[in-house]
């Protein structure tokens, strides 16, 4: 039993050095091929510093430099293979070729023109030269700068020239090989030349749209600054046109019921507290101030439907009876449209409370339905006046009965503002939930 039982423990212990030593060695092939790779990438680098370090050298030597290198080249082949005797026709026949090609970007056609002129007098002159390569790269001008017509005709000549020059100077009757090469070669010049034609436009042509776009959403930032602008002036005239109203109205009740009932006076002092309060807390909230996690934004939500009954008894303790009506439910109307309704109506009474005589009365009429909301305004102010009487009264004009077209317009509706045939002024417009911002078809 001891015997048996030590053995599992000796080939256990005889095992874990051979764990550790395999262990080790592949650890130490990662540690070898880990440092081939950094050996590997090391001359990968070292060999493309040439290259990068041409393509700086590229980039800065203008397009010119190298149609000037291009003539350079071929004139010292010209110089070093011709005899003596062929020298000065081929550095001339090789000069009219490639010089040329400085102007090529300017004038790709006149340049292609005096090209194929050359070599015309090259072919009539019997003389086999290397520059006949210029015929190739003022095709590709052609081809990169002029539309499908001018490539063609082009490719045309060029193909004519080859024609030409195979079966001038093919020998042993080896006209087909040459001249498939040669046709080859002013293929792909011409489909280089298409293709960046191509992509010059397609590149133009995101450049013109990205600076289309970003003027357009330069024009809807400013469209919706200006939209945010009147939409705080509408609501600041809403605001503190009614409120100080109101609160001119109380002030004038208070001092005359100072005396005679003091009990009145303070009412309408803490009445206008109470206003002030209000319309500071509407400024805040128009102008985007006040916070959602202050205490006064779930205190007063925004003002809607709901809220005309105390716009109603506001109105009437400044001196302004105001009765209510309101059919149908308004719980299905969005809160934009039920702020509306009441800066309509806010705006309305605030008018007749401006300019209507004492004793006037106002009533509201509300009509919620399932896509519509009607509103309806009307005071019993005076008659209107006659026409001669009209003509000689100037009404300065305000903001008021715009600012609620406005608002109208922006759910389908159209304001009628106007004096009634029996006396006093009426209100109504129609909104269409249904159609914010365009009326219905």
């Amino acid at each position: 039993m001891t015997e048996a039982a030590a053995e599992p423990g000796h080939a256990h212990r005889n095992q874990a050095p051979v764990r550790v030593r395999v262990r080790a060695r592949w650890a130490r092939t990662a540690v070898r091929l880990t440092g081939y790779a950094d050996l590997a990438c090391a001359r990968a680098a070292r060999a493309a510093r040439p290259l990068r370090a041409a393509a700086r050298w590229r980039s800065r030597l203008p397009p010119t430099a190298w149609d000037a290198l291009l003539a350079a080249l071929l004139l010292l082949n010209v110089a070093t293979t011709r005899a003596p005797h062929e020298l000065p026709v081929a550095a001339a026949l090789t000069a009219a070729l490639t010089l040329p090609l400085l102007w090529r970007r300017r004038a790709p056609r006149t340049v292609f023109a005096a090209v194929a002129a050359a070599a015309l007098v090259q072919w009539l002159a019997d003389v086999q030269l290397p520059a006949d390569v210029a015929l190739l790269v003022a095709l590709y001008t052609v081809a990169a700068a002029s539309g499908r017509r001018g490539t063609l005709v082009a490719g045309a000549v060029v193909e004519a020239g080859a024609l030409l020059a195979c079966l001038r100077w093919s020998t042993d009757g080896a006209f087909l090989a040459p001249f498939v090469a040669v046709t080859a070669l002013a293929v792909a010049a011409a489909v280089l030349g298409v293709n960046v034609r191509t992509t010059r436009a397609y590149l133009a042509a995101l450049e013109e749209r990205a600076a289309r776009l970003e003027h357009e959403q330069e024009q809807q930032a400013r469209l919706a600054a200006a939209e945010e602008r009147a939409r705080i002036t509408r609501e600041m005239h809403d605001i503190v046109t009614h409120n100080l109203s109101v609160m001119v109205a109380l002030t004038d009740a208070a001092v005359y019921a100072q005396h005679r009932s003091p009990d009145k006076a303070t009412t309408a002092m803490l009445q206008i507290s109470e206003t002030g309060r209000q319309a500071l807390t509407d400024m805040r909230r128009s102008l985007g101030v006040l916070r959602t996690d202050e205490p006064d934004a779930r205190r007063h939500p925004l003002p809607g439907i709901a809220q005309l009954a105390a716009l109603a008894d506001q109105m009437g303790a400044a001196g302004l009876p105001t009765g209510l009506d309101v059919h149908g439910g308004h719980a299905h109307i969005p809160a934009t449209a039920q702020l509306t309704v009441y800066r309509l109506v806010q705006e309305a009474l605030t008018n007749t409370l401006k300019h209507a005589p004492a004793g006037a009365r106002a009533t509201v009429r509300i009509h919620c339905a399932a896509a519509t909301v009607t509103v309806d305004v009307t005071d019993t102010g005076p008659h209107p006046p006659q026409p001669a009487a009209a003509a000689a009264v100037v009404v300065p004009p305000g903001h008021g009965i715009p600012g609620m077209r406005e608002r109208s317009a922006a759910y389908g509706g159209t304001l009628h503002a106007g004096p009634l045939p029996d006396g006093g002024w009426r209100v109504h417009t129609r909104l269409h939930l249904d159609s914010a911002g365009a009326p219905p078809a």
